[in-house]
């Protein structure tokens, strides 16, 4: 009998190469987000647990999670594509999407021969901090410290921020003033939101969010050393 003919792959056509080059060559919000949300996210979807299925990355801790990043990691880096380089589009996410797995299983590894020394630890010594955990203190310190955050935020606006970096520290204030009547809410969604409101690109949203979370990380750092 002759042998039935593979099901070919469409989840990555022609239209969805066709969606991410005229996405690069537009500068309208609008226009990007329709092409993202009806093409390239579902193709982006596909691509990325087919690669994590194919190469066996499945075996990476809270791939799930890792997943979710990397979508969100081509959503960044979309600008980057050069339909003039003659490189298709699939290829071309497929490679960065398979080196970014390749580079969280080095990392990975590297945690893992990090953390041998810890299963030394006597049982006593873990059950004794287990028990000391404390579910109410943790929601407590949690509120303090995206409280303390808000705060922080406000006074971000008296220093001397460029237009663009006010743009985006304006979006996040209107994130968590309106976190409740988010329907969908995670990071590329985020990125979603952020470019809505303030009207600006991907490659403008990443490089100002960059500048803030510098702030971000010196205000975690001085309440980690409890000098706020």
């Amino acid at each position: 009998m002759p042998r039935k003919a593979k099901k070919k792959n469409n989840y990555f056509t022609k239209v969805h190469e066709e969606a991410i080059i005229n996405y690069t060559l537009t500068t309208d919000n609008k226009i990007r987000t329709e092409l993202y949300v009806n093409w390239i996210e579902p193709a982006f979807n596909e691509m990325v647990d087919k690669i994590v299925y194919t190469y066996k990355f499945t075996n990476l801790p809270n791939i799930d999670s890792l997943k979710e990043d990397c979508k969100v990691w081509l959503t960044t880096i979309l600008d980057k594509y050069d339909p003039s380089k003659k490189s298709k589009a699939f290829s071309y996410f497929s490679v960065i999407t398979k080196n970014w797995f390749i580079h969280k299983v080095k990392r990975n590894t590297k945690n893992l021969k990090r953390e041998v020394a810890m299963e030394e630890i006597p049982g006593e010594i873990e059950q004794t901090q287990l028990s000391t955990i404390n579910p109410y203190e943790k929601d407590r310190d949690r509120f303090e410290f995206y409280s303390y955050l808000y705060n922080e935020m406000d006074s971000w606006d008296n220093l001397k921020l460029k237009e663009n970096e006010k743009k985006v520290l304006q979006a996040i204030k209107i994130l968590f003033e309106t976190v409740d009547e988010i329907e969908i809410f995670n990071k590329k969604a985020i990125y979603l939101y952020i470019r809505e409101i303030t009207g600006l690109n991907t490659k403008q949203v990443v490089n100002n969010l960059n500048k803030i979370r510098i702030k971000y990380r010196q205000f975690r750092k001085n309440w980690n050393e409890c000098k706020l």
